[in-house]
């Protein structure tokens, strides 16, 4: 199952997609990947809403 993840990075807002069997394990993936970062919410991967707005990876919430 995929999760939207939104976090707050270096005083931005993001939002990133992430695999996980759970709410609790996308976060802790996010949060392993960025300490840094506040998680602010979880949720099930919108088709038609994350379609308007793409998410990000991983790898480029750093930029």
């Amino acid at each position: 199952m995929q999760f939207t993840v939104g976090l707050n990075l270096n005083g931005r807002a993001r939002h990133v997609t992430t695999d996980g069997d759970d709410a609790l394990v996308a976060a802790l993936r996010v949060k392993t990947e960025h300490p840094q970062a506040r998680i602010t919410y979880v949720r099930p991967k919108n088709r038609r809403g994350d379609a308007r707005h793409p998410t990000l990876s991983l790898e480029r919430t750093v930029s």
